[in-house]
């Protein structure tokens, strides 16, 4: 018997290798995703969620005035149209902390719905521009010009997570399962220049509306960090990619 082999030209090859990329990167929730709601007083309620490689947080805050409202966030991962979530901080529910959440999550290209809540974000971006996407722990800073580091490794935590053009930092403890504070906005990467706008700042209200500018370098992976915080003091802090 003769067996026929047939040869694929190469064109084919990169076309379907194209299509499984394309339907593999829809198919992605890394980035940033917003929603915008009104609640039983009539005010206007925006969430964001953004989700690293790892990791994820949401925050909701009143749009007008960036009045803090709630925080979740932790560790995803997923599995067909299921998201499999390990809470790390949850401002409503500390008990949930620790907890493992599976729900359902639809994809598109522009658009991310969770079904059993009837939520519907639309995409503000897929993790880029911005060069600092991904979660990020902080590991040490300097005092008066002396290097301080700390284990990163420990439950209590000072996490920033970032996608493209949003950014949320988070303070919590898994061990007693405490929230300490939580701020974000946008943020951008330009000639060694992290700038960032402050949509909502759980500590302390008056801070939104503010635009803040540090300078900015990769070393050794690390990111430095370096300015003054918006209360006017000196900062210069280590930023650790977080792994697990």
């Amino acid at each position: 018997m003769k067996i026929k082999i047939y040869k694929i030209k190469p064109i084919v090859v990169l076309y379907l290798f194209i299509l499984n990329c394309i339907y593999s990167y829809a198919q992605s929730p890394i980035g940033s995703w917003e929603r915008y709601y009104n609640d039983e007083d009539g005010n206007r309620i925006k969430s964001v969620v953004i989700f690293s490689e790892k990791f994820q947080s949401i925050a909701m805050y009143n749009a007008k005035s960036g009045e803090f409202i709630y925080s979740n966030g932790g560790t995803w991962e997923l599995n067909d149209n299921m998201i499999t979530e390990k809470v790390e901080f949850d401002t409503a529910n500390s008990e949930r902390v620790g907890e493992i959440l599976t729900f359902e999550v639809k994809i598109t290209n522009d658009s991310l719905s969770l079904p059993d809540a009837n939520w519907h974000f639309s995409k503000i971006d897929n993790g880029t521009p911005g060069e600092l996407n991904g979660a990020w722990l902080m590991s040490g800073r300097y005092r008066n010009g002396v290097k301080q580091t700390r284990s990163t490794d420990r439950p209590r935590k000072t996490m920033k997570i970032l996608s493209g053009k949003r950014f949320q930092w988070i303070a919590f403890d898994t061990d007693k399962k405490e929230f300490k504070g939580t701020g974000g906005g946008t943020y951008t990467t330009i000639d060694g220049k992290y700038s960032e706008k402050i949509e909502f700042f759980s500590r302390d209200n008056s801070r939104v509306g503010m635009d803040l500018e540090f300078n900015y370098n990769i070393d050794d992976g690390n990111w430095i960090h370096k300015g003054k915080t918006s209360k006017g003091d000196p900062l210069h802090e280590i930023w650790e990619k977080r792994q697990k």
